[in-house]
């Protein structure tokens, strides 16, 4: 079953709490819609997701004073972080191929025992 990508940024839809609590693979998106550089990724990002259809996809507008964005330290846009049980498994700045951000949920995928798939 395809990924459901989700299309638009939104303000603090999830704070760093939540975000810490949430179970499985999360990609978390930070950028606004405005952003050109953040627009052009979205097709390789919507690829990505596509093959990682259990990935939670949560895109998180972000600016000057966004506390979630602030506590994860974004400096430039589009940046995507792939959280595995609520904790960073990397990140991947203005990605210009699809290469890192596939490692990366391979990674947030794979248990301890090396099992792609499986849960923790």
């Amino acid at each position: 079953m395809p990924h459901p990508f989700v299309s638009t940024y939104t303000p603090e839809a999830i704070d760093r709490p939540g975000v810490d609590a949430l179970p499985g693979v999360t990609v978390l998106e930070f950028g606004t819609n405005w952003c050109p550089i953040c627009q052009g990724a979205q097709g390789l990002v919507r690829a990505v997701l596509h093959d990682h259809p259990a990935a939670r996809h949560v895109k998180v507008e972000d600016g000057p004073g966004r506390r979630l964005g602030r506590s994860f330290r974004i400096k430039l846009w589009p940046t995507l972080i792939v959280l595995r049980d609520g904790a960073e498994v990397g990140r991947v700045v203005r990605p210009d191929d699809d290469e890192d951000l596939r490692a990366l949920l391979a990674r947030a995928e794979t248990t301890m025992t090396g099992e792609p798939g499986e849960g923790a």
